[in-house]
C-alpha cells in the first residue's frame, strides 16, 4: 500500500529518493492519481517538474491532462534523457504516459531517485494486446512503490484491466481516446479478441 512521504523542508543531501509507478489499463485514472500526488507535493511547498512525452499531444502539447480534463503544465520531451537535464534541483518529478519512452526511462528513473528526488511514473502496464508494455514491467521490478489503479469494463461493467483496441491496427503504439479503445475485464478482452 501506498504511503505518501513524509513532507517538509530537508536539505537536498537529507533527501532520500524513490520511485513511485502508477499502471493500469486505459481509462483507469493513473493520470489523474499522478496529479493528484503532484498537487499535494506542491502544497507541501516542494519543488516539482513534470514531462510527459513529446508525442502525446492528445489532449494539450504542453500540459499532462487526465480524461476527467483535470491538468498540470508539463514540459513534453522527446527523449527519457531529457529529462535528467531539465529536472534541475526539484524535489519531485513526475512522468506520463511512461511506456512511450524509450528504454532509457528505466536509468533516467534510478539516476533521479539516486539523487534524492521522488521520481512518481504513470503509464499502461499493458499493451493492446494483453502483453506488458515495456518499460513499464522493468519500472515497477525497481520502483519502492507500484500501484495499479482499474477501469470499469465497458462492456459489462466488472472492474477492468486491459485495453481493448476498437481498430484492426497491429501497431503497437497508436494514440487514441474513446474512439478507438475500451477499458475491458479479463472475460471481455479475451472473448473478443479471438
Amino acid at each position: 500500500m501506498f504511503v505518501e512521504p513524509s513532507v517538509g523542508s530537508h536539505k537536498s543531501s537529507d533527501r532520500k529518493g524513490q520511485i513511485e509507478v502508477i499502471c493500469g489499463s486505459m481509462f483507469s485514472g493513473k493520470t489523474e492519481e499522478l496529479i493528484r500526488r503532484l498537487h499535494r507535493a506542491r502544497i507541501a511547498r516542494q519543488k516539482v517538474e513534470i514531462f510527459k512525452p513529446a508525442v502525446d499531444k492528445r489532449y494539450h502539447e504542453m500540459e499532462v491532462v487526465s480524461h476527467n480534463e483535470n491538468s498540470i503544465r508539463s514540459t513534453p520531451v522527446n527523449f527519457a534523457e531529457d529529462i535528467l537535464l531539465l529536472s534541475g534541483d526539484c524535489d519531485v518529478v513526475g512522468i506520463d504516459e511512461v511506456q512511450f519512452f524509450d528504454d532509457q526511462i528505466v536509468i533516467v528513473a534510478q539516476k533521479l531517485a539516486n539523487q534524492g528526488k521522488r521520481v512518481i511514473m504513470a503509464g499502461l502496464d499493458m499493451d493492446f494486446e494483453g502483453k506488458p508494455f515495456e518499460p513499464m514491467p522493468r519500472l515497477m521490478a525497481i520502483a519502492e512503490y507500484v500501484d495499479k489503479v482499474h477501469a470499469i469494463c465497458m462492456k459489462c461493467g466488472d472492474l477492468a484491466a486491459f485495453s481493448f483496441r476498437l481498430s484492426d491496427s497491429k501497431q503497437k503504439v497508436m494514440l487514441g481516446e474513446k474512439e478507438s479503445y475500451e477499458a475491458r475485464c479479463r472475460k471481455c478482452f479475451y472473448e473478443d479478441r479471438t
